[in-house]
């Protein structure tokens, strides 16, 4: 799906997208979401204009409505009933994007191959850059997607719960990445949700997100690895990416997966869960 080797197997190209629209199988999903301080609405941006054919994945809707935490994974059977009504299943190819490109979508990316849809792939370069190029663009109210099923098997031990979170920090047995900025990482600067105390766990790398891609595209596989390991990771050894809520994590799991790397899981609840409570180790400053 690449169009060099050195680039990631889960990534496909603005061209390979344009020459595949409308092609039986072939599912686009618009996975915009945005922080309050980016001034941006995702499911606004998505009504007033879309890739062709795409649906759009509300990451604050499909979630575990038993949980009082940002985009906590929904069960299986509440993901299959999401994905379904978008009219996915999971032996469709599925393109995911978001606005800027390698921020939210490869959350989405994950969910979907975490759930069993083996064909699942990121666009390489956000919607704003596509209508830049002036790329084709669909307009004005979206057509209401034909129902599909979507037959969701969890893969489990790809996701990092709370307490195999509190048994990492504490004996090491899996390296800590964390996906949000340095300012966020060491302290310096607030957390974006109310009542939460600020920094790290301790033994987390800063991996920013932002560090493994350019212009909204990921970075060549070369490259990925030289970010990978000059944050301080072996990449010979476990992973567990973290952030603030569990999305921009996907990013350094992409960029993970992206260069071989399979030992690695994703923390569900991150510093949403880690520092919204007050049980739990922080580490300011540098790591």
């Amino acid at each position: 799906m690449t169009d060099t080797a050195d680039q990631s197997p889960f990534v496909v190209s603005f061209d390979w997208l344009k020459k595949s629209l409308g092609q039986p199988g072939l599912k686009i999903v618009d996975a915009s979401w945005y922080l309050p301080a980016q001034n941006r609405d995702g499911a606004a941006e998505y009504a007033a204009s879309r890739i062709p054919g795409a649906v759009f994945f509300n990451q604050d809707k499909i979630v575990d409505p038993a949980s009082d935490l940002p985009h906590t994974i929904a069960g299986e059977a509440d993901f299959a009933r999401a994905a379904g009504g978008l009219g996915l299943a999971e032996t469709d190819t599925i393109v995911v994007y978001d606005g800027p490109g390698m921020f939210t979508a490869p959350r989405v990316w994950w969910l979907l191959r975490l759930f069993g849809a083996a064909n699942a792939y990121v666009l390489d370069g956000g919607f704003d850059d596509w209508k830049a190029q002036g790329l084709p663009v669909e307009t004005g109210d979206p057509a209401t997607p034909s129902p599909s099923r979507f037959n969701a098997t969890l893969n489990s031990p790809a996701i990092t719960t709370f307490e195999r979170m509190k048994s990492i920090v504490e004996s090491r047995a899996s390296q800590i990445a964390d996906a949000r900025g340095p300012g966020r990482f060491t302290g310096v600067e607030p957390e974006p949700r109310p009542g939460m105390r600020s920094g790290h766990m301790p033994g987390a790398r800063n991996v920013p997100f932002a560090t493994l891609s350019e212009g909204g595209r990921l970075k060549p596989l070369k490259d990925l690895r030289l970010a990978l390991q000059a944050a301080g990771l072996d990449l010979d050894k476990p992973v567990v990416t973290t952030c603030g809520s569990g999305v921009t994590a996907a990013v350094i799991t992409l960029a993970l997966q992206s260069i071989g790397h399979r030992d690695n899981t994703l923390y569900d609840g991150s510093w949403s869960e880690w520092g919204g409570r007050d049980d739990t180790p922080i580490v300011t400053g540098e790591a």
